[in-house]
């Protein structure tokens, strides 16, 4: 029998159960692996089997040895389903991340945003949205609107970053692709999601971006540049915008859709902004793929604002300067959502160390920005603390940071607590299709439980255990 912990929450479709007599006398769902992608984010969750006595902050959670039988009302009424919520007296945002960001430049225009540190690159909250509003108005030129699906592929990139706000302001739905991803993968996400428009880097690592579109898209190599694409395979796809200084048949430059601007597009943007609604579809996250092809998992900016806002709350980022080093992929739900979106739900300044994770910019960057938290999973603090110049590196400002993506080694843990000064770090639980965090621990619990368990339930999320065959 194996056991699975079940979220529903704000399902479309499926019937929603309000307590525990519903459940009791609904059948489930099927696995949530097989549930339609029109399902929103933090709709369904599954904590693997053994996660599930490890989630502390369940009540009465069945004995394993129990049994349940719908046809015996004695029994339903002796054993209850384990059911818990985050109850909160902090409101949910009612916002989009257009808005959002808007609010906090006229807040603080001037405050340090966002900073590539490889690349030598600081922005401001005014300065960031500047540049993001005229890509918007660049991409609104190419006639992609509200609803058009927006593809992004390449490393953490400031490119990648005023796409993600540019999509935001236009209405489009961004779509996050792997930059890993060979030719058949990237043609599978681009044809599942129906990408109008794709930003893409030169390249990744060993990969050559541009051959690899010539070879989905045959043809490509023969086009004008900047030339409408029409495809067979990918009937959807229509631009291709290019990082870089090269000009490539077929494609865009992408600074030069960001300088095509007008003052009445830019004012376009600007007046969309009260058309759009906190629970438009905004972004497409692709999962794993670990049991078959990755599946696009839709979420709204309702979503993910207020999961990058109450784990903010988690971190303790409205109790104290959150600058925040984040060496974790922006392609990811760690990087877009539990980091990039920190900018704007708490104020955060977040420091991206170099395109791909290397340690000696993490330690650079912390040192030089004095960093108060720092994301990664366990293998790059190992990564980090193994590195000569760990102890050469003035860690002392960080306070915080988030460990997530598998178990956290206690011997790990007690390294980052000694040798970097993060105390109140937190471990993260949860899937793309929440948003992505449904757990979380906080700073102050003690260590054995922030290595052993998933944390608690986040802010507002309902959280259910069940039995199934």
């Amino acid at each position: 029998m194996s056991r699975l912990l079940v979220l529903l929450k704000n399902t479309r479709g499926i019937r929603t159960c309000r307590s525990t007599t519903d459940w009791s006398a609904t059948s489930l769902p099927a696995p949530p692996h097989s549930l339609s992608p029109v399902l929103g984010a933090q709709d369904v969750i599954v904590v693997p089997r053994r996660n599930y006595l490890a989630c502390s902050s369940l009540q009465a959670v069945r004995s394993h040895n129990a049994s349940f039988h719908t046809s015996s009302v004695a029994t339903v009424e002796a054993k209850k389903w384990s059911y818990i919520h985050g109850p909160s007296s902090v409101p949910l945002l009612g916002t989009t991340i257009g808005k959002r960001l808007q609010e906090k430049v006229e807040a603080h225009p001037d405050k340090t945003a966002v900073i590539f540190f490889k690349d030598g690159i600081t922005l401001t909250f005014a300065d960031l949205l500047e540049k993001v509003d005229k890509l918007a108005a660049g991409l609104l030129s190419l006639g992609v609107g509200k609803g058009d699906r927006v593809g992004i592929w390449g490393p953490n990139t400031l490119e990648w970053f005023l796409t993600q706000y540019a999509a935001a302001r236009a209405g489009n739905i961004l779509v996050n692709i792997n930059p890993s991803y060979r030719s058949n993968e990237l043609e599978f996400a681009l044809r599942r999601s129906g990408c109008k428009l794709l930003v893409a880097s030169t390249g990744f690592k060993d990969l050559n971006y541009f051959n690899m579109l010539s070879e989905i898209i045959p043809g490509l190599k023969q086009l004008p540049s900047g030339a409408s694409i029409k495809s067979e395979k990918l009937p959807a796809l229509k631009y291709i915008l290019l990082m870089g200084s090269d000009t490539n048949p077929g494609t865009l430059r992408f600074e030069d859709v960001l300088e095509s601007s007008t003052p009445s597009n830019r004012q376009a943007v600007f007046d969309l902004q009260d058309q759009l609604q906190f629970d438009d579809p905004i972004n497409i996250q692709f999962t794993s793929g670990t049991t078959g092809s990755p599946k696009g998992a839709t979420l709204s900016h309702h979503n993910i604002v207020n999961n990058s806002y109450f784990v903010g709350l988690r971190c303790g980022y409205h109790e104290h300067k959150a600058v925040i080093c984040a060496p974790v992929p922006l392609y990811h739900c760690f990087g877009m959502v539990m980091a990039s979106l920190q900018m704007i739900t708490h104020g955060a300044t977040v420091v991206w160390p170099s395109p791909i994770f290397d340690p000696v910019y993490v330690l650079k960057a912390v040192e030089a920005h004095r960093c108060t938290s720092l994301y990664g999973v366990p293998t790059m603090f190992i990564d980090i603390l193994n590195h000569p110049l760990c102890s050469k590196t003035d860690t002392s400002s960080l306070i915080t940071g988030i460990m997530a993506g598998s178990p956290c080694p206690v011997e790990t843990v007690k390294a980052v607590l000694q040798q970097m000064n993060m105390h109140k770090f937190t471990v993260c639980y949860g899937s793309t299709e929440t948003s992505p965090v449904s757990f979380q621990s906080t700073g102050t619990c003690a260590l054995e439980k922030r290595v052993s368990t998933v944390g608690t339930v986040l802010d507002h999320v309902e959280v259910m255990c069940s039995f199934t065959e």
